[in-house]
């Protein structure tokens, strides 16, 4: 009899386990399963805005000649003459700039075309630039209240230093056309974080330099 029992018990117990992988929902599957079939979802709205120079910094994030170059982040070195634009018209308006660097590099490292001032402050650190440095007391210090991000890598000092000043409380503006990386998936994954993510996404502004007003 105790045989039997056993048996049966493990006809059941294999019968169920057949009927349960059976029944699995699709969504048991991961996300690696399920690469190929995912579709990108709508680009996200870029939006014009006003800027105000004296309650906002422009970060200038890890443009230097190591790895915004032709060979390794050729569209990093496309976007220079942008942000080259821009940042002297943030410099015109007395906007406070800041730089960032990786650890290793200097204030020679940064692409000449949007090199620092002597007056500009400079910190290093990996993709969080408030980790580990001074940025968030040098922001306080000049009552800042929103920062715009512009550099490289997307998915790193963008994604990472943009999404940390959102939760520190700034307001974050990122114009798509000065945040790169070597691929246009990263960019794209960067921008969708940004404009989607719980606590991030309501307080970034995706725009262009075209849609940046004074």
């Amino acid at each position: 009899m105790r045989r039997s029992h056993l048996i049966k018990s493990t006809v059941l117990a294999l019968a169920g386990a057949v009927f349960f992988a059976a029944a699995a929902p699709a969504s048991a599957k991961t996300i690696i399963d399920e690469w190929a079939s995912v579709k990108a979802p709508p680009a996200p709205k870029l939006k014009s805005v006003t800027v105000d120079p004296k309650n906002t910094a422009l970060l200038v994030l890890d443009l230097i000649k190591q790895t915004c170059n032709q060979k390794v982040r050729p569209r990093c070195l496309a976007s220079l003459p942008k942000v080259k634009a821009f940042l002297a018209q943030a410099r015109a308006h007395k906007m406070m700039v800041v730089y960032s660097l990786i650890p290793g590099a200097t204030a020679a490292s940064i692409q000449p075309a949007v090199a620092p001032l002597g007056t500009e402050p400079t910190v290093a650190s990996h993709a969080n630039k408030f980790i580990g440095t001074d940025l968030n007391k040098i922001l306080k210090a000049k009552h800042i209240k929103t920062v715009i991000i512009v550099g490289t890598t997307a998915q790193g000092a963008v994604l990472f230093t943009g999404s940390e000043a959102a939760f520190l409380g700034y307001k974050v503006i990122v114009p798509v056309d000065g945040s790169s990386a070597d691929k246009r998936y990263a960019e794209q994954a960067t921008a969708w974080i940004l404009a989607t993510a719980p606590t991030v996404g309501t307080s970034v502004t995706l725009t262009r330099f075209g849609m940046m007003h004074w």
